[in-house]
């Protein structure tokens, strides 16, 4: 390995990668983030990027609730327009069962001290949101949840990481993580090595292969998902829109463009290394995401569609990321399996991971999150995607 010249490496261009490497730059630590394509050219791309509390596992709760702190003033920390609009989500009931789901969901997390509200019947819910249909029974309503623009916040965090010293490779991959004597000395990369004392993995679906170069098991199953966006019509939704089996999900954009998707099912083609154009929806689930939006949404059938597009998961066994210090590798901090609900929570993934280089006692409490969780033996879960 050539001789030192970055304190830590991040590995990941989406936004827990993108700030990650801001908080650590800000802090002072020699940085270079790599990113095998651009910012946001994954997961954190084609994103829903919802900025959800609402329908959280209860032990992410409180990190989404820090994050959305963080959200309220993160365009003037970034000095950038992130299209931030804190409108509220929507969690809808189409059938009585899923009413009593809403209810029960509503009933724990206001025990658990967030803002959210049962709305009981289909005028309470279009008194919120008339443009929905008369098919909704009952929804809950968080107002102080919202949605962002993904890739201008994920650029934003990167240029405010190179303002702060960072240094930016792009279109360059990591072939692996480089550990000696159970440290970590950086990492090899398609451009040559670069040595660390640290190294951030927030790789997304590549994060359990980079784990094995070091003999660090990570258990991850991809799912994929499809995206169905219109072009511009007039304003419709101001609120985030998901349902209560999360079968679908959905919001307009600030430039009038209707967002929707859902999930496909499992991915289990044994190639990762592939064009976005080789991960696009087939037909009937393009279809089936229409259909249910339109379903809730009326006015989503008439609107003229512009693009469709799909994307790839990271799972966990148990739908909640690892955000750890791996022990058996020092100087190695992984956050990845964000499970489809990690966009909310990138501005405190990226703090935390920054605590965790820096040898901080995390401000968040992450034992639900610990890496060594999967080798004690964790049920597999559905989580809530999209936020």
């Amino acid at each position: 390995m050539k001789p030192a010249i970055h304190d830590v490496v991040v590995i990941g261009g989406g936004i827990s990668g993108a700030a990650a490497a801001y908080e650590l730059a800000k802090a002072g630590a020699r940085v270079a983030l790599v990113e095998k394509g651009t910012l946001a050219s994954m997961a954190s791309g084609w994103t829903l990027a919802g900025v959800r509390q609402s329908g959280r596992d209860p032990a992410e709760l409180p990190l989404a609730q820090a994050a959305v702190r963080r959200w309220e003033k993160l365009a003037e920390e970034l000095d950038a327009d992130i299209e931030y609009r804190q409108e509220g989500n929507l969690r809808l009931a189409r059938t009585p069962e899923e009413v009593a789901q809403i209810q029960q969901m509503v009933a724990q997390q206001q025990a658990l001290e967030l803002e959210l509200d049962f709305l009981p019947d289909n005028r309470a819910v279009r008194e919120v949101a008339p443009a929905l249909s008369e098919a909704v029974l009952a929804a809950s309503f968080c107002p102080t949840d919202g949605h962002a623009n993904p890739i201008a916040t994920v650029q934003a965090y990167g240029r405010a990481a190179e303002r702060a010293g960072a240094q930016m490779l792009f279109q360059t991959a990591v072939t692996r993580i480089v550990a000696s004597g159970g440290r970590v000395q950086g990492v090899e990369t398609t451009a040559g090595p670069l040595s660390a004392d640290a190294v951030v993995l927030a790789a997304g679906i590549y994060s359990d292969r980079l784990c094995a170069t070091v003999d660090v098991p990570l258990p991850l199953h991809l799912v994929h998902v499809s995206v169905v966006q219109t072009a511009p019509v007039p304003p419709l939704l101001k609120q985030v829109l998901g349902v209560a089996n999360a079968d679908v999900a959905g919001r307009q954009e600030v430039g009038g463009r209707l967002r929707f998707t859902a999930s496909t099912g499992p991915w289990t083609h044994p190639d990762r290394e592939l064009r976005l154009e080789d991960i696009l929806p087939p037909a009937q689930t393009v279809a089936a995401v229409i259909q249910r939006t339109g379903h809730v949404l009326p006015a989503f059938l008439q609107a003229p569609i512009a693009r469709v597009w799909g994307g790839l998961l990271d799972m966990t066994p148990d739908g909640l990321p690892v955000l750890d210090r791996i022990d058996p590798v020092q100087g190695l901090v992984v956050t990845a399996g964000f499970s489809g609900h990690g966009f909310c929570l990138g501005p405190i993934t990226g703090q935390i991971a920054a605590e965790l280089v820096q040898g901080k006692a995390p401000s968040l409490p992450l034992a639900p999150f610990r890496w060594d969780r999967f080798l004690e033996g964790a049920e597999t879960s559905t989580p809530e995607l999209f936020g």
